[in-house]
């Protein structure tokens, strides 16, 4: 099965593609989709465009999303929630079953503990899918973490 794990943002969403069978996780990708963040209608078309790249070369078969937990800038919770519609929409639009986890699902999947702190969940996900060097930048092994948390939530 293969699972892209989505990290929400604004000028940076982070995404991460690895495939899991009988147990078994690989990385095939990570990254980050980059915006601008001066045209927001540009930027909203950038992500469709460069995510439907993704999901056309990698043809994932189920979708993970971090979901919006807490912010404390209303102003920068509003900007990320638009950008995750076109998302969510997006993936809708290429028929992918969605499940989405707060980061503290994400982290106590990962580690066993919900307030884990960022290097021990890059740690964890280093250690199950294998990879050597640190993953940057942070949004793409927060969404390698989202895609994991998809696999071990038995949702997926």
């Amino acid at each position: 099965m293969i699972i892209i794990g989505i990290d929400p943002g604004t000028t940076q969403i982070g995404f991460g593609v690895i495939r899991n069978e009988s147990n078994y996780f690989e990385s095939l990708d990570y990254g980050i989709i980059r915006n601008i963040g001066k045209d927001k209608l540009f930027d909203y078309k950038n992500t469709a465009k460069e995510l439907s790249r993704l999901i056309k070369k990698y043809n994932p078969d189920v979708a993970s999303v971090e979901r919006l937990f807490f912010f404390k800038n209303q102003k920068t919770v509003m900007a990320v929630s638009e950008m995750r519609g076109v998302i969510m929409l997006t993936l809708a639009n290429h028929n992918l079953p969605v499940f989405e986890f707060t980061p503290l699902q994400v982290k106590q999947s990962l580690s066993g503990y919900g307030r884990a702190d960022k290097n021990q969940i890059q740690r964890m996900v280093r250690l199950i899918l294998g990879i050597k060097e640190e993953i940057k930048p942070d949004d793409a092994a927060d969404a390698l973490a989202i895609a994991i948390c998809g696999v071990n939530n038995k949702m997926i």
